[in-house]
């Protein structure tokens, strides 16, 4: 796996994992009782996006560790996951057999 690869892959776990986390811990206004007039009840009042982003970058990291590894080492591979075998020719072992 390259540089260029593998920052691909920690962005796309990051954004997946933070909008994962997005919704715990949000103070809305109508759980404050300060609804601002115009906005809804639901509303975020505080929304720790930087505590989020933070917890975010930590569960990124273990996840892309464990994905990274497991590609590094050839564990499992494309082939491993072609179920229908449309990924190119047949290997040798299934055109002797």
């Amino acid at each position: 796996m390259g540089i260029t690869s593998a920052l691909v892959l920690f962005a796309v776990i990051w954004f997946m994992t933070f909008l994962i986390v997005i919704p715990f811990n949000i103070e809305t206004q109508g759980d404050l009782g300060d609804v601002v007039e115009g906005t809804q009840a639901g509303a975020p009042e505080n929304h720790h996006l930087r505590k989020k982003a933070w917890i975010t970058t930590g569960i990124s990291a273990v996840i892309w560790a464990i994905v990274a590894g497991i590609i590094v080492s050839g564990a499992i591979t494309v082939d491993d996951l072609d179920f229908f075998d449309r990924y190119g020719p047949p290997s040798t072992l299934e055109t002797n057999g």
